[in-house]
Parts: structure tokens; sequence; C-alpha cells
């Protein structure tokens, strides 16, 4: 009985948590670059004296799904999807990295390129400045040069180069800001060997059938867990009848 309990109750609370990660792995179907998470359930024993046999179910996330997206073509010149693994830096307010595969930016009145949430991105020599009235290209190894519009032709300028990065994916962990970053905390060396494609983005990792799936599954879980906490309560009353009539 005191096990059922416990373990009843917990499993419904952590079903409604993983209930979270599968809406919020639906909200983000239409998020470039986005990778779902992965969440789990373990038994684990709970820890007191004179309580040896409860046991409680936590909801363990795994960590995400690396599997890439679908490119997606826009024509845009600020839309960039990497191309197989790796990862854009960017930088936070603090100065430190953190790991995107969203690649679709923009640029600041200050002509910062940043990301569509306003971090910079980052490039090889730190942020990237864009002039303005010039035409953006991005070359496959994320190097940026600029053509000055107009009917004159002019010069190619290289005005740096994205840093791209391909850090273990055991050693990435996502934050509460969808960044993900290294389990050390330290800034990943760039990596010649990721490449992009300009003027595409890649599509969320989400499986949409899958997720619907599998929030129908967590709802019969948890209409489970309510049926045993029922059905707990039940054999208790009972048992207290049983023990009024004996005494």
């Amino acid at each position: 009985m005191d096990r059922l309990i416990y373990t009843a109750m917990t499993g419904a609370s952590h079903v409604l948590q993983q209930q979270a990660a599968v809406t919020q792995n639906l909200s983000n179907v239409n998020t470039p670059g986005y990778r779902a998470a992965i969440n789990t359930f373990r038994a684990v024993p709970l820890v007191g004296g004179g309580l040896p046999t409860r046991t409680f179910v936590v909801d363990s996330t795994a960590g995400a799904d690396f599997a890439p997206g679908i490119l997606q073509q826009t024509g845009r010149s600020l839309d960039v999807a990497v191309q197989g693994q790796g990862w854009i830096a960017v930088q936070l307010d603090d100065g430190s990295e953190a790991y995107t595969r969203n690649g679709s930016f923009q640029v600041t009145p200050e002509g910062v390129l940043q990301t569509r949430t306003g971090l910079n991105v980052a490039g090889d020599a730190g942020p990237i400045t864009i002039p303005v009235d010039t035409e953006v290209t991005v070359a496959k190894d994320g190097t940026i040069s600029t053509v000055p519009s107009g009917p004159q032709p002019s010069q190619v300028v290289v005005l740096g180069r994205i840093k791209l990065v391909n850090p273990p994916e055991n050693l990435m962990v996502r934050g509460n800001d969808g960044l993900f970053r290294t389990t050390d905390g330290n800034a990943a060396e760039a990596d010649v060997n990721v490449t992009v494609a300009s003027g595409n983005l890649e599509g969320s990792n989400v499986n949409t059938v899958e997720a619907m799936v599998k929030m129908i599954s967590l709802g019969r879980q948890f209409e489970m867990q309510m049926k045993m906490l029922q059905n707990a309560d039940n054999n208790a009353k009972q048992a207290s009848t049983l023990l009024s009539v004996s005494g």
C-alpha cells in the first residue's frame, strides 16, 4: 500500500512534467534549428529511517534529439543553415558563449549582426559589423563578404567569419533560454570543417505525429496513476472497516 501510494503519486506528478516537455516541443515545431527535448522516467528509492519500502518516480531529462532538421530554402542572404553537425556561436550579455542552430540573422541600426533574439553573432575576431547599403553574401565556411549596392561594380570586402563549432554532442546541454552550452561552461574551439548553406534555414526536428501520440500516451498514463491512487484509497477504507468490525 505504502509503495503503491508513493509510486502512483509521484508518477502522476511527473507525467504532467513530461506533458509540459512534449507541449514545449510541439510549440517549437516551426522554430528554425530547434532540437526536441527527450524525457524519461526512473524509479528512485526514498531514503529515510523506517521507510525502506517506499519508492517514487522522477522525470529525468535525458537530453536532446540531435537529429538534423530539413533545410528550407528562403533566398534571404542573412539566413544560414548549418549543414550536418555543428553549431553557430553567439555572445551572451555576460560575455560568455552559447550555441544555436537557428541561423536567421538580422542587422541592428548600428550594423551589428545579431540573432532574432538580439544576441550578437560571434565572429572569429568578435562581433561582426556590416556597413549600410551593401549586399551581403555568406560563404560555405561562414565568411561574410559585402559589395556596395549600386550600378557600379566594386571590390568585395571580407568582414569576418561566423564562428562555427562542433563540440561532442554528449558535452552539450540546453539552457532555460533554449540555447546550448558546453557542460564545463568553456567556449568551444572553432571548427573549420563545419559548413553552412546561405539562403536556407534548418527546420525543427520535432516529429509532430510522434509528439501527438506521446501526448495521448502520457494522458492515459496519468489516468492510470489516478486510478491506482483511488484503488489504494478504497483498499485503505475497506481495511479500516474490517479492523473496526474485528474490534
